[in-house]
Order: structure tokens, then sequence, then C-alpha cells
């Protein structure tokens, strides 16, 4: 930990300003200046803060393994939760990068895997260090902003971290008591922190700082790159969620849906995914198009050479359960050839409307759709149960995904566990390729269980997954990542997960 936390005060070393016209890129990435000179004024707040947002991006000046949160293609969580699971197949005409994730031969030290854990703390330590200053000026109205916001993305790291290098509270019986993560809650880089003793309690000092940050947070903060109350409030949805409380999970859903209750209209749906149309957008990364912000999040995907060079084909599997009428198949999906083979490309991070810049667009975090699909689960297993609520939700979404003007979607009536296999199908479906279908399976206590199909466009090809690649077992002890063996070599306080 020692180490991860330096590498935050190394980035703090000298500010500096980007800027754009354009409105969606005013979060400044200013996060570089002396701690003595930064905490002076609320300007320079806003300034760290930002700096916080920043390190969910990042790039190389910023993470000396030039690997973050959705930066580089080996070790991204924009394809972690993809990888890991049944919706990709490996492509052998790539570069075979994040290799060791699909094969789950992963161990301490596999720093190649994900980069998540560092990246994580680097974000907590800049967040810390903002929350450890704001007794140096006066608390205003706009304080109490930005302490919230900080206490909202040190929740969202958190929960990141414990959901990939812990048990999720609903994946088994013994889940719950199992050991936790180190919740950091200040900037100190001799602090070698230890686990939390359960999940349990590290899931609830991720909602005691959503919950703090909820009573202080603004309405709006001016852009889709800042959190606010509507995004905190389908954080808390998500998180209650995984925590297996289902009657919270409705609450703050449904009051998210409230604020915010557009799933992405089909005529924006395609536009989402350009950045061309903010619709159903709840929190985001933004990624602007210029010398230093200009991340390459869609590289874990593929690259553009002589045609769509893919690391990673949607699983044919999956395509084929995206139908014809489906706005999502256009979005999500480009059928083309590399050589003189055809493949389904994951396009949904190939390039911005009106930009030449391959595999750079903003990184979508949190959108309304999800909080429908957590809010519907959770009302079919609520002890407050509303099947019918569930039903309505779910109609909304699929109107917006399988309608058009001239031939309007026909609401489905499923109920009980057909209503069930229904919300989770269309999860899968929604939610493909943005860091959710492996920890889906794993909440759920479920196997990975892989297709017999290739990756060629038809699945065809000799290159589907046998024997160990096919079946991830429930409750493996992969279904935990390992901590990174540096990580354990500066801080022996952390104990590694079972099994490694």
């Amino acid at each position: 930990m020692k180490k991860i936390i330096n590498i935050s005060v190394l980035s703090l070393v000298s500010f500096f300003s980007l800027q754009c016209s354009d409105e969606r890129f005013d979060v400044l990435p200013n996060d570089k200046d002396s701690p003595e000179n930064i905490f002076t004024s609320e300007s320079n707040f806003r300034v760290a803060l930002d700096g916080a947002y920043d390190g969910f991006k990042g790039d190389s000046s910023s993470n000396p393994n030039g690997v973050t949160y959705y930066n580089g293609d080996t070790g991204s969580s924009i394809i972690l939760g993809d990888v890991l699971a049944d919706n990709l197949i490996l492509n052998t005409q790539g570069r075979q990068t994040n290799k060791a994730a699909y094969e789950w031969s992963y161990n301490p030290q596999t720093s190649a895997v994900t980069a998540l854990y560092s990246s994580a703390y680097l974000v907590i330590s800049r967040v810390n260090n903002v929350l450890d200053n704001l007794h140096k000026v006066p608390y205003t109205s706009f304080m109490k902003n930005i302490e919230a916001e900080a206490k909202a993305i040190r929740a969202i790291a958190h929960f990141d971290l414990v959901r990939a290098y812990a048990k999720i509270p609903t994946q088994s019986s013994d889940a719950a008591a199992s050991l936790g993560i180190a919740y950091v809650t200040t900037f100190d880089p001799q602090v070698k922190p230890t686990r939390d003793t359960s999940v349990t309690i590290t899931y609830d000092k991720i909602i005691a700082d959503l919950q703090d940050a909820l009573t202080k947070i603004n309405t709006t903060n001016g852009t889709i790159g800042r959190l606010n109350k509507t995004s905190v409030l389908g954080f808390l949805s998500r998180v209650y969620l995984y925590k297996g409380d289902y009657v919270k999970a409705t609450q703050y859903g449904e009051q998210c849906i409230a604020i915010s209750p557009s799933v992405g209209e089909a005529s924006n749906f395609v536009k989402i995914w350009r950045d061309d149309s903010n619709d159903g957008k709840l929190f985001t990364i933004l990624n602007a198009n210029l010398a230093y912000d200009n991340v390459t999040v869609g590289v874990a995907y593929n690259q553009n050479s002589s045609g769509i060079r893919s690391e990673y084909n949607v699983n044919f599997d999956l395509f084929t359960k995206y139908t014809n009428s489906d706005v999502r198949k256009e979005a999500y999906v480009l059928t083309a050839n590399y050589g003189a083979t055809p493949y389904n490309h994951v396009i949904k991070y190939r390039s911005r409307a009106g930009s030449s810049a391959g595999q750079v667009v903003d990184v979508k975090f949190l959108r309304s759709a999800e909080i429908y699909l957590n809010v519907a689960e959770a009302y079919m297993k609520s002890s407050a149960s509303n099947p019918v609520r569930a039903l309505q939700l779910l109609n909304i979404l699929r109107a917006q995904r399988y309608g058009t003007v001239a031939s309007p979607y026909v609401p489905g009536t499923e109920t009980g566990t057909v209503l069930v296999d229904a919300i989770l199908n269309e999860r899968r479906l929604e939610l493909a390729f943005e860091n959710d279908r492996f920890w889906t399976i794993k909440r759920l206590g479920q196997s990975v269980v892989r297709s017999d199909f290739g990756s060629s466009v038809n699945g065809g090809g000799g290159d589907a997954p046998t024997g160990a690649l096919k079946t991830l077992p429930a409750n493996n002890f992969r279904f935990v990542l390992p901590i990174p063996q540096d990580a354990i070599n500066l801080n022996p306080n952390l104990v590694q997960n079972p099994g490694y």
C-alpha cells in the first residue's frame, strides 16, 4: 500500500490546465501541485478533486505502470468483467492481451491481469488528500459539495475493489462474514492498513460514505463528468443490490429513476456510444480528444490495423441473443473482416462522432438502464415483492431497445421465475462490455459456462474454449482476484486471498 499511495504523492507535484470549448470537457485534469500550496482556496479544491476523477482514466504520467482503471490494452477494467466471463472469446489473430484473465490463470505475481488494485487506491488517495485538508478553508456550501463528491468517489473506488478482491455478500452463505478489503480513509503514505474482518463491514463503510454524500451533494454539478445527487442514488442502488438488501436497492433506485427516467431512447442509443448524446447517462468519465487526455480506452477490445483487429470478439452465443430489431446490435457490434475472416467486433469504444482518433471515447460509468434492471431484479427478490412494477420497469427498457415508431414493442407478460430470467437476460444484453457480466455471475453464485463456439462470425474457427477454459465452477476461489504480491511485500498487514 505504501508504494501505491506514494504514486499519488508524486502525482500531486505540479498543476497543469486543459482547456476545451466543448462543455463536456469542463472537468479539468488538474491534479499536480505541491500539497502545501493546493488547499488554499475553493477553486484549488475543485481542481484537486477533478484530479481524483481523472484517476479513473489516467495515463502513464500519473501511473508509472502506464495502465489505470480504463487505460491500456492489458489490465483495463473496461474489459475485465467480460473477458473473465462468457461474453467474449479470445481472437488468436489478436495480440493475446489479457490472456491470463481469459484463462483464469492469474496469480499474485501476474500484474498484467488488471491494474485495478493500484489504480483504485490511487483514486482513493487523491480524494483522501482532499478530505484531510477540508479544514483549511471555511466550510461553505461549495466545500460541503466538494466533501460529498470526494466521499462518493471514495465509496465507488472501494466498491470496485471489494467486488473484485473479496466475496460478494450474495455469492454464498459464508460470503458476508469472509474477509473484506482495506478501507482507507486518510492520506498517509506511512500507514499500513489491514483488511476489514468481514465483507459486511466494508459494504457498510461504502454505504456510509454514499449516504453522507447524498445528504450534502448538489442536485447537479455542471457536467456528467462529476457526481451529483442522482448518480449517488444510482450507486446506492447498485451497492445495496450487491449487498442483498433488496428493499434499499429498490428505494434508492426508484428515487434515481424518478429524477432521471430515460433509459436512453432508441433514437439516441447509437449516438450515446459515439459521445453524441448524453441520454440516459448518470456518470461518465470524460475523455477529451486532446494531447494529454487522449486515452485509447477501446484498445483493450481492438485496434484499427488494415481493418479492425480484435483482441476479443463477441461470443457467438451472446451475438445470437441480439435480435435484428435490437438497437444494441448496431450500437455494440460490427461484423467486418480482419484479413480474410469475418468477425463480430465490439465497437462500443471504437470512435467518437466527428473525431478521427480511434478508441477514444468517454467511459459510461453508470447509466439509468442499469438502475431499471437493479430495481426490477430487487423487486423480485425483496421481502416487499412487487412483480408488477418489476415487469413495468423491464418493459420500459425493452420498449427503447426493440421498438420503433413504425413497429412499437409489445410489452412482455412474464411472471415468477420466468420474469427473473428475463430481467437477468436483459441485463446481460444491456450491460455487455461494460464490466458487469463476471460480477453479476459472481453475486448470483453461478458458474461461468462458456459456449462451444469459436471466434469467427458464425461461431466457427478452431479457438473455441475447451477443458479448463470452458467452465469456472460456482464459488471457485478464482472468483476472488489475488491481492498483488508487490502490495503485500510493501504492507505485510495485508492478507492474501485463499487459494493463492
